[in-house]
Order: C-alpha cells, then structure tokens, then sequence
C-alpha cells in the first residue's frame, strides 16, 4: 500500500533514533508541564495545588494540543528534531492535534494501552505509538 508518509526502507534517516528521542521529548514535556502547574499553584496562592491532578490533566491537554496545533510538534519534540505528520504526510491541523493529544491521554491513562503503545513505538517499522496508529500519523526526524 503506497502512502504519502516517508518509507522506512527507503528514506530511513526520517526514522533513525526515534524512539529515543521520543522518550527525550516526553521527558522535557513533563517537565515543563510539571513546572507550569507549579507556577499556576503560585499564582493561584496554592488553591491549584489541592487540585494538582486535574490541574496537571488540563495544562498537559492545552500545552500539547496548543503546541502540535502550531507547530507539529511540542516544545520537547522541537528539542530532539522531531515532527508529527499526518496520514497525508502534511503537517497537523488544530483538529488533528487535539485528536492526537487525546488519543495520547487516553493511552497513557490505562497501564496497558501505555505498554502497547510503548512496544509498538520501539518495535514498529515507522515507530508509531497506539495513538499515532488509530489515527495515521507519525514521528519523523524533521526534514532538513
């Protein structure tokens, strides 16, 4: 089946170390969602922090569906060079980012849909998670 997304067997730079700099990535976007919920916690004169949870749920849902919304990427998946491209090969639109961003959240809810995600990144020909799968998508190394 022909699709409009790079072919790992014949542009693999497009998917060399992915799954790393996956990881990477997510590391640097908990970390910064972790601080803005910090910092609304301040602001907010602790109230936020009793509510720590939802608060983190709603900043994480906003930052990646805001930054994959205008960039195809959060602010960690720039760091490591990477862009999510839809099933056409282009970058994401609003839509596709929330959809993306949910599917991700919904994944990483439940322990084991996060497993399968995990094995399916590591282990798949395009390095694509549950979520990315059910919705076409994929990580590259951003083209050049």
């Amino acid at each position: 089946m022909r699709t409009p997304l790079p072919d790992p067997d014949h542009d693999p730079a497009f998917y060399d170390g992915v799954p790393a700099k996956r990881l990477f990535a997510w590391l640097v976007d908990v970390l910064l969602v972790t601080l803005v919920t910090f910092l609304l916690g301040l602001v907010t004169l602790s109230v936020l922090w009793w509510i720590w949870p939802l608060t983190f749920i709603a900043a994480s849902f906003l930052y990646r569906a805001g930054s994959i919304a205008a960039w195809s990427a959060t602010p960690g998946m720039r760091l490591m060079n990477l862009e999510l491209r839809n099933a056409m090969g282009a970058r994401f639109s609003g839509g596709e980012a929330v959809l993306h961003t949910l599917g991700f959240m919904v994944a990483t809810g439940f322990v084991i849909l996060q497993v399968i995600s995990i094995v399916m990144i590591v282990m798949g020909r395009r390095h694509q998670g549950l979520h990315d799968l059910l919705i076409g998508s994929v990580a590259i190394n951003r083209p050049g």
